[in-house]
């Protein structure tokens, strides 16, 4: 079986993301989604709520598991037996940046190929940055991100 995984701090989980899992879930048997812990992030949910809205965004998706960590992806990769790591590209620096993890992850795991997945072009523009900005500056974000998302996001932050 063919295990993907992606990787991601998640803060908080957009369509844009959900739509790369759904597309990931199509392809490959088995996708991980795997939500960093990431504290010099400064992420505005914890790991355990990013982990939960995580959860409710793909309970649709049958071959789709969700896990936490804290510990170097490479050894995560090793670990679950993961033939490649799936990562969502917007823009040339987007690629760029990525083409360097993805070089040193397939040193770091013997070969692990990273997948570049472009957005579909509705989500193109959305990134967890933009949504917290958008929110916490009183906008309206209920089509960027899951229902369960939004929800927490009036229940963190309310207006």
């Amino acid at each position: 079986m063919t295990t993907v995984i992606y990787p991601g701090t998640f803060d908080p989980i957009t369509n844009g993301h959900l739509d790369i899992i759904e597309r990931s879930a199509v392809i490959f048997p088995k996708v991980f989604v795997a939500v960093a812990n990431s504290p010099s992030k400064k992420p505005l949910f914890s790991l355990d709520e990013r982990i939960e809205l995580a959860r409710q965004s793909v309970a649709h998706l049958a071959n789709v598991e969700v896990f936490g960590f804290s510990d170097l992806l490479a050894n995560v990769i090793k670990a679950r037996n993961v033939a490649a790591i799936i990562r969502g590209v917007r823009t040339t620096t987007d690629f760029e940046y990525e083409l360097q993890l993805a070089s040193l992850n397939r040193l770091l795991t013997n070969g692990v190929e990273s997948l570049f997945f472009p957005p579909t072009e509705k989500w193109a523009f959305v990134s967890s940055t933009i949504v917290r900005e958008i929110y916490l500056h009183g906008g309206d974000v209920s089509e960027l991100v899951p229902p369960a998302v939004f929800n927490a996001l009036q229940e963190r932050c309310p207006k």
